[in-house]
């Protein structure tokens, strides 16, 4: 009788155990874990799709605020050659020195500029 139980625990210890190791899994909780491994997926490419764009956008930002300093710069040299025209005295100049204008018996001589320099 003691050899009996000793088996009759051990069947039922081992059948105990193997259907706790072998659970299935039903239907519904199939489809649940793929619904939310569909769902993480998405969220995950818009998660990169989100880091993708910021990273464009801040190269576009850094060249377009280059251009801007390029135009800032531009815009203060125009500005500076529209001062520098109110002046007579800088025009007369300007326009002597650029277009070999002289003044009244005044005489311009080019010299060509040397090539060894």
């Amino acid at each position: 009788m003691s050899e009996e139980k000793t088996k009759k625990k051990k069947t039922t210890g081992t059948a105990a155990k193997k259907k706790s190791s072998k659970r299935k899994m039903t239907p519904l909780l199939r489809l649940f874990c793929y619904i939310v491994i569909i769902i993480s997926g998405l969220l995950f490419w818009r998660v990169f799709d989100e880091v993708y764009t910021t990273l464009t956008l801040k190269k576009q930002l850094a060249e377009v605020q280059e251009k801007y300093q390029e135009v800032l710069d531009e815009n203060a040299y125009l500005t500076s050659e529209r001062e520098k025209l109110v002046d007579p005295d800088y025009v007369a100049s300007y326009a002597r020195g650029t277009y070999l204008l002289s003044k009244d018996g005044e005489q311009i001589f080019y010299l060509p500029e040397d090539e060894n320099k």
